[in-house]
């Protein structure tokens, strides 16, 4: 059974976050995107626009000193244009370390991710990471 569009899309953001191709990441997103990051930190916030989405994306490498790995475990796809991905993230800042689980619900429109909703396991661990 072939996968669902919208999951391949979700996929290819993933392989082109991973390997650091803005580029790529960009064109699978619309002008107007926005990327939701939940908590109470530097990084929380509606990330809105492609050029703001992208800058969050490369202050989390930065941030990190680029130790970020991103683990992919699931995509899902609900056949009405949302798709939802859960993956494990292991990032060290400073002194800090974290490996954490987080979710990602997408917004798809136009074969596009228009929206981003992020989700955490421990938001208070991620605060204390990101703040």
């Amino acid at each position: 059974m072939a996968e669902h569009p919208d999951c391949v899309l979700v996929r290819q953001g993933y392989a082109a976050f991973v390997s650091g191709d803005m580029e790529t990441l960009g064109s699978l997103m619309t002008k107007d995107v926005v990327h939701h990051v939940p908590g109470d930190n530097p990084l929380s916030g509606h990330h809105k626009g492609l050029d703001a989405v992208l800058q969050l994306y490369r202050k989390l490498g930065e941030e990190t000193d680029g130790t970020m790995q991103i683990q992919l475990e699931a995509v899902l796809a609900d056949g009405r244009g949302h798709a939802m991905s859960l993956h494990t993230m292991r990032a060290d800042r400073g002194d800090h370390g974290i490996e954490i689980r987080e979710g990602l619900f997408f917004t798809i429109v136009g074969g596009k991710i228009t929206d981003i909703d992020e989700c955490s396991e421990d938001l208070d661990e991620e605060d204390r990471f990101w703040g």
